[in-house]
């Protein structure tokens, strides 16, 4: 069929499967092309088929020469509804990965439950014997927990905040004015991003015997600039993450090193869907892009998995590894503000990388892909 997108929201409800896979083999290719990394060799990723745990999972790989195993939550084609854009890139990674001899291995189901972790626990025992590195990328809008079915809000906490936002559907800046979460909202939003679910895969890996003497584990966060704080740093996802870097070092503690790793401001579906912080990811864009230092994600999880075995970790005095270096630098920051106080409707496409921000969108689902025929009758 001819797969075209549909754009419902902040989600594409169709997705490419050649578009998708183009995608994934330009990312092996630029991993590839950065050198071997002497690391990791036996990894697990909790959230590996999109954004940065796919990144993750292909920076190990090819740049580490690593087995993998994944953990994903995505959806087969049916009928004439396609898969999931996570369920293409997947395929397509163990396609290359197959190519090269490299183990790939990949479960597909809810990472929350304790099904899919036993799941996890047995295939490592038989096929890996132990991993050495974890990495957890989960971002899900829900945890399911026994009856009860916790949802993460976005949502600034304290006080209504008021500012600047982008009608992604328009291309109109506006303004809106954010209530704050309820203590309830707050709680649920840390149930499902924060780290205890991270703990809990960590606990049952180290029960089981299945994690190496010396193992790592990385979850990701986001810190952003004064702009976002409100919505994210200071909001309920930023008390999720906080939650998170706390049980970081409570792992730690208790035996495994854990890091928190900072990273970039990127499109994502996750992203897209938090008001205020995609109108900023507009001009932080067209700035990095315009002073040479953008990355997207694997650029960042290249860097990563680089620095992470070598000696400039480049932590921050709460530990956590600042992949954010370059965003935040003061020169990018100044620019950034600077745009963000002069920017209106009508110098949006000037002040602001809209296409870029809207291409990457569409990438996320496996369309817009330069040498990809659109027009073409693929099997989905």
């Amino acid at each position: 069929m001819v797969v075209q997108p549909k754009v419902r929201g902040f989600i594409c409800t169709t997705a490419h499967p050649a578009g998708c896979e183009e995608l994934v083999r330009r990312q092996i290719e630029y991993v590839k092309s950065k050198g071997r990394i002497d690391g990791a060799k036996k990894v697990l990723v909790i959230g590996a088929s999109m954004g940065y745990g796919l990144a993750s999972r292909v920076s190990a790989a090819f740049g580490c020469g690593a087995a993998t195993l994944g953990v994903i939550f995505d959806k087969p084609a049916s009928g004439s509804k396609t898969a999931t854009a996570g369920w293409y890139n997947t395929k397509a990674f163990e396609k290359f990965a197959g190519q090269e001899g490299l183990y790939a291995k990949t479960i597909n189901g809810d990472a929350y439950s304790d099904e899919i972790k036993a799941e996890a626990i047995d295939t490592i025992k038989q096929d890996l014997g132990k991993v050495d590195l974890v990495v957890y990328s989960l971002a899900a809008p829900r945890r399911t927990v026994g009856d009860t079915v916790y949802k993460s809000v976005l949502k600034t906490t304290g006080e209504p905040y008021t500012n600047k936002t982008i009608d992604l559907r328009t291309n109109e800046i506006t303004e809106i004015t954010l209530e704050p979460a309820t203590d309830e909202e707050i709680d649920a939003t840390v149930k499902v991003m924060g780290g205890e679910d991270w703990e809990m895969w960590i606990n049952a890996l180290k029960n089981a015997d299945v994690l190496t003497e010396n193992a790592l584990t990385i979850a990701y966060s986001y810190i952003g600039p004064e702009i976002t704080h409100p919505m994210y740093f200071n909001g309920s996802i930023g008390r999720a993450k906080a939650h998170l870097l706390a049980t970081s070092h409570k792992i730690t503690e208790n035996g495994v090193k854990a890091y928190v790793s900072v990273n970039k401001a990127l499109v994502t579906q996750s992203s897209s869907a938090i008001p205020i912080v995609p109108l900023y990811i507009t001009i932080l864009y067209k700035v990095m892009k315009e002073k040479g230092v953008h990355e997207g994600c694997i650029e960042q999880m290249q860097r990563l998995f680089a620095r992470i075995y070598s000696s400039d970790l480049n932590l921050d005095q709460d530990g956590q590894i600042r992949m954010d270096d370059l965003e935040m630098r003061e020169d990018v920051q100044a620019e950034v503000t600077k745009i963000w106080n002069e920017l209106t409707t009508e110098n949006l496409k000037q002040l602001a990388d809209l296409d870029g921000y809207q291409k990457d969108f569409m990438e996320i689902f496996g369309f817009g892909v330069d040498g990809v025929d659109y027009s073409a009758d693929v099997s989905v």
